[in-house]
């Protein structure tokens, strides 16, 4: 499937805008409220609002840059840690969400963290009364080896996430919701690699993939 860069570049910005939107609302909300209250207790909510807010609003900003921009120093990989703290900041607020972290190695290349992050942000988002994410990788030789793993008693993944994901999606089924999942899917086949996911009917929801180079 070919996608033209810049209808993706806006369906990609459709989707980060649509996950800030939120935040930063409830930013704009405080300020509004805080400009007209003059109760003490009730200030301090506003004030306790705004910097919940600010901190998911900067914790998915630097999930983004990782995840889809240029972030992670000049080099060619990136520090693991930087993934693991993104993946932390992206769910901090959801306190039934248990996270695993099974990344032994200490650097990863770009492209390896983005498919990582990205895979983690769609499993996590399929958790939608929490559970455990799992996240896993390792490299032998010239292959980049991902596992992301999420368990819980109900598990949702659109199944054009999932088409997406392996491949198998239409042109005129991309959508801002599936452009991580495009993006993920096409980062793992131009290396020669590729995604796997778990089939529907299986108590928990895997996906594997595969980085060569």
């Amino acid at each position: 499937m070919k996608v033209d860069a810049v209808e993706f570049a806006s369906l990609l910005c459709s989707r980060l805008c649509h996950d800030l939107l939120s935040p930063v609302g409830s930013i704009n909300n405080g300020i509004e409220l805080l400009a007209i209250e003059t109760d003490e207790d009730m200030r301090q909510q506003c004030l306790d609002l705004l910097a919940d807010s600010a901190r998911t609003s900067a914790n998915k900003l630097k999930f983004f840059r990782l995840a889809f921009g240029a972030a992670g120093g000049f080099g060619d990989k990136v520090d693991v840690r930087e993934a693991q703290q993104a993946i932390e900041g992206l769910f901090s607020n959801n306190k039934r969400l248990e996270l695993g972290w099974m990344v032994a190695e200490p650097m990863l290349a770009k492209p390896a963290i983005k498919v990582l992050l990205n895979l983690a942000m769609i499993a996590g988002d399929t958790l939608v009364r929490g559970g455990k994410l799992d996240v896993g990788a390792e490299i032998h030789l010239d292959r980049t080896e991902i596992a992301v793993r999420a368990t819980s008693d109900r598990l949702i993944l659109d199944d054009n996430i999932r088409k997406a994901l392996t491949g198998d999606l239409a042109e005129s089924e991309l959508t801002p919701r599936v452009a991580a999942a495009w993006m993920a899917h096409q980062i793992a086949t131009q290396s020669g690699g590729e995604i796997q996911v778990s089939e529907p009917d299986q108590p928990f929801l895997l996906f594997g993939a595969t980085l060569i180079g």
